[in-house]
């Protein structure tokens, strides 16, 4: 089987810029692997590609949601999934994209629920309070019972959260007891660009002050405007809550400016906590992107 190639790391740090020229020159596909690309209408915070930074390569999972919609781990999976076999049924190269570490595994690795059986009442039930209370309520349930399995499960991951909450229940032990471990599901070649953690801050400080130039504030507002609710999934993503909650406190000033920065800062750091147990990943020193890939390919063919 064809490989796929992968491109992560941590926010601000090139990827959709390597990740397209890496396409460009194999002849692929990108598959993005970002839990807020996956939204219309939320360009400015996200970063989102311009038909200009696609260099004319299809970019997939890209504007597949509206920004009212839930949007889970396992939804992002079916649909990741599919389009990376489709890719390879061209016979072109696909290429995963994205610093959604969560994102990015649910499509590279098959993950075990663990033997423990099913309970469609417990199920019925986690399902209401996830409907009622969202996914961050319930997966601070889950840090009560099982601190580490919560660790692993994205917040978005409903479906694997609710089967943590379900064993725990059943049998009064911890998901993260059991040995489960993942099957991968594809061969891949991993790259990340590794920046010294002062310029990769840098970087993060002015590709926030350049999305608040572009106008953040307003593509917030515009949503709000249009009856997205402040505690819609989209709303959750960093640029847009700090937003959110200087619009409500009528407070719109450098402040907000810096807890973005800050708070990018420290999503930036869990992304490298996260891609460093990745296997298979390979550190490239930051240069001009077409350098970078030609560096990549010459890997990713071997």
């Amino acid at each position: 089987m064809k490989k796929l190639l992968v491109v992560c790391g941590a926010t601000a740090s090139g990827k959709t810029a390597l990740a397209a020229e890496c396409a460009k020159r194999l002849g692929g596909e990108v598959v993005s692997c970002d839990s807020l690309l996956i939204y219309k209408r939320l360009n400015i915070g996200t970063a989102k590609p311009t038909e200009e930074e696609r260099m004319g390569i299809p970019h997939r999972l890209i504007d597949v949601a509206e920004p009212w919609e839930s949007f889970s781990v396992s939804d992002f999976e079916r649909l990741a999934v599919k389009a990376v076999e489709e890719i390879l049924l061209l016979g072109k190269a696909p290429v995963l994209c994205g610093g959604t570490g969560f994102y990015m595994n649910s499509v590279l690795f098959q993950s075990s629920f663990g033997k423990t059986p099913a309970s469609p009442a417990l199920r019925e039930k986690y399902q209401r309070i996830f409907k009622e209370r969202g996914g961050e309520y319930l997966h601070g349930l889950l840090k009560e019972c099982d601190g580490e399995s919560a660790e692993k499960l994205h917040p978005n991951d409903v479906k694997r959260v609710i089967r943590a909450l379900e064993i725990f229940e059943l049998t009064g032990k911890r998901k993260s007891e059991q040995r489960d471990g993942q099957t991968p599901r594809f061969l891949y070649e991993a790259f990340a660009f590794d920046y010294p953690r002062e310029e990769l801050y840098a970087r993060i400080d002015s590709r926030v002050d350049a999305m608040l130039r572009a106008g953040l504030v307003d593509e917030v507002k515009g949503l709000i405007a249009d009856g997205i609710p402040e505690n819609a999934q989209c709303m959750q993503g960093i640029g847009y809550k700090e937003v959110v909650e200087s619009l409500k406190n009528g407070d719109l000033n450098s402040t907000m400016s810096d807890i973005i920065k800050k708070n990018t800062r420290n999503y930036a750091k869990r992304q490298l906590t996260f891609f460093k147990r990745l296997p298979n990943l390979h550190w490239i020193a930051p240069k001009p992107v077409e350098e970078a890939a030609r560096e990549v390919c010459e890997i990713y063919e071997r």
